[in-house]
């Protein structure tokens, strides 16, 4: 690994799923603090490359393509150009937004399986999988549905049950059949290649031990995969689309999506740099020990670009290992969970059309889940526009100009003998800048843009405590310097807002009248502008957002979707017979390691449930038990045993505890 002169920094945003729409949890999980940090970084004088690309492999897509009987790359053109619109509109500005079907990904994913290949780093391994007479094909996690043997839902996935949120293997679904064509599949065996991340996890774990400034989420979930223990990973499928292994007798085999796609970030910066003329440029990023690389991300991301890629890179050699995974959690919509795949959300190509792209970027900056989920209301975006940017920012720049404007013939005034006061207001701005500056070095974009709104707080604050107004009568010198501070701490704003607020910083200049050539981090507080110079136009900068158009939101067809999914009526609810329950037998379910059979009193009758708890509960745990249950629901079959309701229980993460009642009761007591 070579060593540059001058450090370097290699951001990369998520590459998003070319499958469907942007909506804004998308944007407040990676896309937008990349852009902000990016921003930030280039006006301290940072040399950073900024790389993302649509994902374009992987069954989602394919699945996708077959729900709409068109191809793949129909799907994959529709939304690869779509999204790279909506990233335009929102002023995210990437150096390349590339895609993982160009020619320049294929080859360069091939190579880099082909370098584990042959190093003998990648194992075989006979695996059973689900197969499709009918199709005469394998079928991935996601061509097949089932009922969940945790907790009886009869369409989860092969890869995951979303009702309750349980990781499956297609192979764990009790009576799968092909989401393609209905049939059930018998089980095959397959062969496939396999990284070692089990015999590789002691040096990940050591090197992540290292990483002492990373976000404590993205710490606990490495750790929470290094307690359970990292199992070697198979890095091949049987598909048709996707990247082809490049070995022979291999047909019908492509690189997993998740082994591929993360490749995408090198041969996005690989094609960055042959369009520079450059070809060998891009190892200057990714082969110098003066590389900084940084992966922004959701949290469903962490493990493939803390754990996964980093192993991939080490195991590869001569490439950076990451510097940061900033991972944020994720972005709900007024309390409930914004999904692509169920068409749940705000997205970005509709809210741009009616909100201005800044206002969209302040709101979203402000309630960004850095540290744990958050909530998107659009009453929030109104007030954020109307009460902070309007009445806060706007009104300094928009005084102070028009006030230049009407009293100085529209011209910068003559800057005489300062106050004390002067000072003190650009010493402040000084000083916040490096506040500012440390919150985006630490990855805290709320924290710096609320310290960036508290310079136009305290410029607001300077121009009410000098009262122009009177000075421009009573001391006309005086008034004239005033009026000069003023016009430079617009300048001030415009450089420090510009990470968050692009177009506005871009619009604040040009109302000054002013270029970039001043246009740094460092003359935040500093003198710029000219005796003399004219004034552009002036212009007001955020219009107020009335009631009516965030009503119209609300009750758009989109917003009632989300609302529906979660609200019900009071019939609703006295629907589900919820009654406690009293255990009486408890018994592991032969064959499953997760199954417990459980034989209960609800008053007079006795029941039998299956529940999914094995691995939190033994047998003689919950005899006796007063549990909490769904007494009226459906029977069903799981692991071909019956089973006539559900227990309730609490999960978070990887811990889950079963409802139970406080006190002595007795069984059958219905629950209201």
């Amino acid at each position: 690994m070579k060593k540059s002169e001058k450090e370097k920094y290699l951001v990369t945003a998520a590459l998003p799923y070319a499958n469907g729409y942007l909506h804004i949890g998308h944007i407040a999980g990676a896309y937008l603090p990349s852009d902000i940090y990016v921003r930030y970084k280039r006006l301290i004088g940072d040399d950073v490359i900024f790389i993302c690309g649509s994902d374009e492999y992987g069954t989602a897509i394919e699945m996708s393509a077959i729900k709409e009987n068109v191809t793949p790359k129909e799907i994959i053109d529709r939304y690869h150009f779509s999204n790279k619109q909506a990233f335009e509109d929102l002023s995210i500005k990437f150096d390349i937004y590339s895609r993982t079907s160009n020619d320049i990904h294929t080859k360069t994913a091939q190579d880099f399986f082909l370098n584990l290949y042959n190093k003998g780093i990648l194992t075989q391994k006979k695996e059973k999988q689900l197969y499709s007479e009918k199709e005469k094909r394998f079928l991935a996690d996601r061509f097949v549905e089932g009922t969940c043997p945790k907790c009886g839902n009869e369409e989860a996935r092969g890869d995951q049950c979303e009702d309750c949120g349980s990781n499956l293997s297609p192979l764990e679904l009790i009576n799968p059949r092909s989401k393609i064509s209905g049939d059930t599949p018998v089980v095959k065996e397959s062969t496939h290649y396999y990284i070692p991340l089990d015999k590789l996890q002691p040096e990940i774990e050591q090197w992540i031990k290292t990483k002492k400034n990373w976000k404590a989420n993205v710490i606990n979930y490495c750790n929470g995969w290094f307690k359970t223990g990292l199992k070697s990973r198979a890095i091949t499928r049987d598909l048709d689309w996707g990247v082809k292994v490049p070995l022979e007798n291999n047909e019908g085999k492509v690189i997993y999506v998740w082994f591929e796609a993360p490749i995408g970030y090198i041969s996005a910066t690989k094609e960055l740099f042959i369009e520079k003329g450059n070809p060998d440029g891009w190892k200057d990023y990714w082969c110098s020990e003066n590389s900084k690389l940084i992966h922004f991300i959701g949290k469903d991301n962490i493990i493939f670009h803390a754990i996964v890629f980093p192993a991939m890179l080490k195991v590869y050699g001569d490439f950076v290992l990451p510097d940061n995974v900033p991972a944020n959690e994720f972005l709900n919509q007024e309390g409930n969970k914004l999904s692509k795949s169920k068409g749940h959300g705000v997205l970005v190509k509709d809210i741009v059309k009616d909100f201005p792209p800044d206002v969209v970027r302040y709101t979203l900056t402000s309630i960004l889940p850095e540290n744990k989920d958050s909530d998107f209301h659009w009453t929030d975006l109104q007030s954020k526009n109307n009460s902070e940017l309007a009445g806060i920012l706007g009104n300094f720049i928009n005084r102070t100009v028009v006030f230049a404007k009407n009293k100085f013939d529209n011209k910068i005034p003559q800057r005489y003998e300062t106050e004390k006061v002067d000072d003190e207001i650009l010493n402040f701005i000084k000083s916040q800048k490096k506040v500012i500056s440390d919150c985006y070095e630490k990855f805290r974009f709320k924290d710096a843009l609320n310290e960036t709104m508290n310079v136009a707080r305290a410029a607001n604050k300077y121009f009410n405590d000098c009262e122009p107004w009177n000075l421009i009568k009573s001391n006309p010198q005086r008034c004239e310097t005033v009026i000069n501070n003023c016009l430079q701490i617009c300048h001030s704003l415009a450089i420090l807002i510009s990470p968050v607020l692009p177009t506005s910083a871009d619009r604040i200049l040009k109302i000054l009248n002013k270029d970039k050539k001043d246009f740094v981090w460092n003359n935040a507080g500093e003198i710029c502008l000219n005796h003399n110079d004219e004034l552009g136009e002036s212009e007001i900068l955020f219009p107020q957002i009335d009631d009516k158009q965030i009503q119209a939101q609300i009750n758009s067809t989109g917003m009632e979707e989300i609302q529906g999914d979660n609200l019900i009526t009071i019939d609703d609810f006295s629907k589900v017979h919820l009654k406690v329950a009293k255990v009486i037998k408890c018994e592991n379910v032969e064959k499953s390691k997760k199954l417990l059979k459980l034989q209960i009193k609800v008053g007079e009758n006795e029941k039998q449930i299956v529940a999914g708890i094995a691995e939190y509960y033994k047998p003689e745990d919950l005899l006796g038990k007063l549990i909490v249950i769904v007494d009226n629901l459906k029977p069903t079959k799981l692991m071909g045993i019956k089973s006539e309701g559900m227990l309730l229980a609490a999960k978070k993460d990887k811990d889950l505890t079963l409802i139970t009642v406080d006190k002595e009761i007795n069984s059958g007591s219905l629950i209201n």
